[in-house]
């Protein structure tokens, strides 16, 4: 016998920059079930608002394109993008989770870069949607414990984790509960999620084996009478299962639906919820340490991203980025109102897209897009750069040539 499982079901939505126009000019089919992967999620969610709870992650880099008046056009037959995203604005059971505005992999990128990709990533739904993301889920999933006083400074309450790479202090494993995790003095709660189910989850499955696999898992857990946590996370327009138009045979249709019918009827031991409103619940929390890594990581015992730095080209092309950002850190030095230059703010929008994660794990088809956004960070730079020297040669006496 176990105590009451609790669900927590998220979904990831995230387009590289300028992909959904790509998408429909050169392969509309796959833009169609792409489109209709985002409406589908908030349509069926408020077909069950009184029973279901979803958790949904947009990158800012996405929101940006459904905002965009030519996408919004040329989706138009498809999809009413304005009323699917003021769907989502009202649909308040549906809880909203932040991530970096262009889906950077934060371990790997500046970190003097952090602070803004989440706080952009913030900003923007918070702007659409009217309410503002307490709950973090990074990109890739991956995590560093370094990442916490950036989380915090940024507003976030919770980021959720892999759950192999969480280990409380207490030596005992458990993925079916929350944590807090510290570093430099600040704290934030971290919520493990479940690999096994996740991947299931974004592959395929129905409701008898997530109702016996999830109920199997608890029952084998460390605390199998206390209340549990079992969080399942996946992308949610990847793959042919989210994709799939005949809705009866993919993951709404054919999953959530049936799940959800029977929680109205109290027939199942897992009841969905938000994770906002059940940390709030939750009287205390034990201490652990999550180790630096990310989805793919076989084994937990160390951090490896060889799926974007397994590359000279890609090791190359975050040493680029590194460059740029140490020249655009080093001008908002030099500049007495930074903010204010066109040029150098132009500069800084390049330098964060050039940092979203496409561009290295699609590294042949999409380093071309990323190296056009490197060449043009660098000729702004250098022409800021140009003027700033100027100026200081003026202001020091010496006359410029």
């Amino acid at each position: 016998m176990t105590g009451i499982i609790h669900h927590a079901l998220g979904l990831h939505l995230h387009q590289p920059p300028g992909n959904l126009l790509l998408l429909i000019e050169s392969s509309p089919r796959e833009a169609e079930e792409i489109l209709r992967c985002y409406e589908r999620a908030v349509r069926y969610a408020m077909q069950y608002r009184d029973v279901a709870r979803l958790h949904i992650g947009f990158s800012g880099v996405l929101l940006e394109q459904l905002l965009d008046p030519k996408v919004v056009d040329r989706y138009r037959h498809l999809v009413d993008i304005p009323a699917m995203l003021n769907q989502y604005r009202e649909a308040d059971h549906i809880e909203l989770i932040g991530m970096g505005y262009y889906h950077p992999i934060f371990p790997l990128i500046p970190r003097t870069d952090w602070l803004e990709q989440l706080e952009l990533g913030r900003d923007i739904m918070s702007r659409i949607f009217g309410r503002t993301p307490r709950g973090f889920w990074p990109p890739e999933m991956a995590f560093t414990m370094e990442m916490i006083p950036a989380l915090v400074q940024a507003g976030y309450d919770y980021v959720v984790v892999d759950g192999v790479h969480v280990r409380p202090e207490d030596g005992i494993s458990d993925i079916f509960r929350p944590y807090i995790a510290c570093h430099d003095g600040v704290s934030i709660t971290v919520v493990p999620h479940d690999r096994e189910v996740s991947t299931a989850q974004e592959g395929g499955l129905n409701l008898e084996w997530f109702q016996d696999e999830v109920c199997r898992r608890v029952a084998s857990s460390p605390r199998p009478h206390e209340p549990r946590l079992v969080t399942t996370w996946s992308d949610g327009e990847n793959g042919g299962w989210f994709r799939q138009t005949d809705e009866p045979s993919g993951f709404f249709g054919h999953f959530f639906a049936p799940y959800m019918e029977r929680c109205r009827t109290d027939s199942t031991p897992v009841k969905p919820v938000g994770l906002t409103q059940y940390l709030a619940d939750v009287r205390s929390l034990s201490q652990a340490q999550v180790q630096t890594g990310a989805w793919n990581v076989g084994s937990p015992e160390h951090a490896d991203f060889a799926q974007w730095v397994g590359t000279e080209r890609q090791r190359q092309s975050l040493r680029d980025v590194q460059q740029l950002s140490e020249r655009y850190w080093n001008l908002c030095r030099r500049l007495p109102f930074p903010l204010a230059d066109a040029s150098l703010r132009h500069a800084r929008h390049l330098i964060l897209a050039a940092q979203t994660s496409c561009f290295l794990v699609w590294a042949d088809a999409w380093m071309p897009h990323f190296d056009a956004r490197v060449r043009l960070a660098q000729n702004v730079l250098q022409t800021v750069e140009a003027r700033v020297s100027t100026k200081d040669s003026m202001a020091g006496g010496t006359p410029a040539h």
